[in-house]
């Protein structure tokens, strides 16, 4: 039974989902970073929301963790490069919170708009300031968003209601997605010209940190007002304050800060500025949410093997899991065989699905595929950190889609290009779902791999035959299965022998050393 650590305040029905589900799950909020470490090693998964911080220090001690699960958005306190390296999925859960987060930029986008929570301080000392609080209408204003995902798209369709025009800037964003939306997808130049009001729904990454800063608010109009319920450190906050100051900046409605939590704060105190203490998914229909999404996500990974929302890994349904599964043990019984009879740096992998398989979701597939292959020449190897190590090592991988049918109703081929040229390898799916390899380096044949196995190149020569099979009897080895194939009669043939036992380095010496034996190789599946 899988077992999941809960180590973050997170509603309960997370905790009887995982029980409900078949999981094993503790609940232990409020782990100091050393008790964490302690005892992270026994755990398959781990849930969070943004207390607890996944460090490389963690990962290293995490020695059974195969999926860690953000309840929310944002992975900022998870060390996402360090867990792909360590083959650990990451998870977020992207939709459970995105209503609450855009109402929460609506709302803050309003008390900006007409300076609620300074009238109603005012209004609570007693003084009677109407005239010191005069607002800005929103109808027929320009929004500018930048970023058009699940929460920016929301808050889009939310300032349309409100008779706003919404501009974006995204790069991710179609120009047909957003004309569905009933907005205009412009550069970032153009919409900080434009937008009357600025709201920020982007993840914070090297590219988009300090994305409003000094340069960008001598592009904005006057008056401009700033909404950040996204990340800290998408606003530069020292350039904020000047532009405050200088009334570049009529206002600005902050949730998130640079440093959290934010205890102090230069902007704290400032006459424009409205804060809240990281709100944008407090809202208990909201947490109950995300604590579901995130339990059933990780439950379903760790008991059938679906992706859902992963990070660093492709996303595999609930349904396309039965599916891909005999899938699964077939290309990483050919990525494992070409893996271990390649013998030098791999340069170049070409990945082929033809017929059936074409049809599939093929991107874990050939992430297995590559774990499989680079498994033999290296250690610590799974499907979420091969296609990272791969890039790593500088192997151009190509995917390929064939949607003819050749000689089998389904096929994959993988092509591996070294030093010493070329090596293929393919197989197929029989009817029962068991995998098959029928090509070896051109060679035709057909073989169902097992736990040992020896592979054998030899010159096609009568005889051959019957003097590997004296000598593995000859070792006390005996043959379970028997497969060969030949180009060209009298030239390279290939054998695939299943074995019931490993065979002994001095047995593979001699079987090395016979007559028209040009490479002898011991295989473990």
């Amino acid at each position: 039974m899988p077992k999941v650590l809960i180590s973050d305040k997170m509603s309960p029905l997370a905790e009887q989902t995982f029980k409900e589900r078949g999981v094993e799950v503790d609940f232990k909020p409020g782990l100091s970073k050393e008790e964490l470490i302690e005892i992270i090693g026994d755990y398959d998964g781990l849930a969070i929301r943004s207390a607890t911080k996944v460090t490389p220090n963690v990962l290293k001690a995490a020695k059974n963790l195969k999926v860690i699960g953000r309840a929310g958005i944002g992975v900022d306190n998870i060390d996402v490069p360090e867990a792909t390296n360590n083959g650990v999925v990451v998870m977020n859960t992207p939709f459970g919170n995105s209503i609450t987060t855009a109402e929460h930029a609506i709302s803050m986008m309003m008390a900006l708009c007409r300076q609620i929570p300074q009238a109603n301080a005012s209004t609570h000392e007693g003084k009677w300031e109407k005239s010191k609080f005069m607002g800005m209408e929103l109808t027929g204003k320009t929004l500018g968003l930048i970023g058009c995902g699940n929460i920016g798209s929301v808050v889009a369709d939310r300032a349309l209601g409100l008779k706003m025009k919404v501009i974006a800037f995204d790069p991710y964003l179609a120009v047909e997605r957003a004309a569905d939306l009933g907005i205009t997808k412009v550069e970032l130049d153009e919409l900080f010209e434009r937008a009357d009001v600025i709201s920020l729904h982007t993840p914070l990454t090297d590219q988009t940190r300090g994305v409003v800063g000094k340069d960008a608010f001598k592009k904005m109009k006057d008056g401009v007002r700033i909404v950040n319920c996204a990340r800290g450190g998408l606003v530069d906050e020292p350039a904020l304050l000047e532009a405050l100051d200088a009334g570049k900046v009529a206002g600005a409605a902050l949730d998130v800060f640079e440093v959290e939590p934010a205890k102090e704060n230069p902007l704290f105190g400032h006459e424009k500025v409205i804060c809240t203490p990281h709100l944008g998914a407090s809202t208990s229909e909201a947490q109950v949410n995300v604590a579901l999404q995130v339990a059933e996500q990780m439950a379903e990974y760790l008991l059938t093997g679906g992706v859902t929302n992963a990070l660093n890994m492709p996303s595999i349904t609930a349904e396309e899991a039965p599916k891909l599964k005999p899938y699964m043990a077939l290309v990483e019984q050919v990525g494992a065989f070409a893996g271990q009879i390649t013998e030098t740096g791999l340069k170049r992998v070409v990945i082929e699905y033809e017929g059936h398989a074409a049809t599939l979701n093929t991107n874990p597939l050939s992430a297995v595929m590559l774990e499989g292959l680079l498994s033999p020449l290296m250690s610590s190897v799974n499907m979420v950190n091969a296609p990272v190590i791969a890039k790593e090592r500088n192997i151009q991988i190509t995917e390929v889609k064939h949607d003819r049918e050749g000689d089998y109703h389904t096929l994959v081929r993988l092509t591996v290009e070294t030093d010493r040229g070329e090596r293929t390898v393919a197989g197929t799916l029989f009817a029962n779902g068991s995998p098959r390899l029928v090509d070896v380096d051109g060679v035709r044949l057909e073989a169902e791999l097992a736990p040992s196995m020896l592979y054998i190149v030899n010159d096609d020569k009568p005889g051959f035959i019957g003097a590997l099979g004296s000598l593995l009897g000859y070792n006390g080895v005996n043959v379970a299965t028997f497969a060969l194939g030949r180009r060209i009669e009298g030239e390279e043939a290939v054998a695939l022998v299943a074995v019931d036992q490993p065979l002994k380095d001095i047995v593979l010496d001699q079987l090395a050393a016979l007559a028209h034996v040009r490479q002898a190789k011991r295989l473990n599946f």
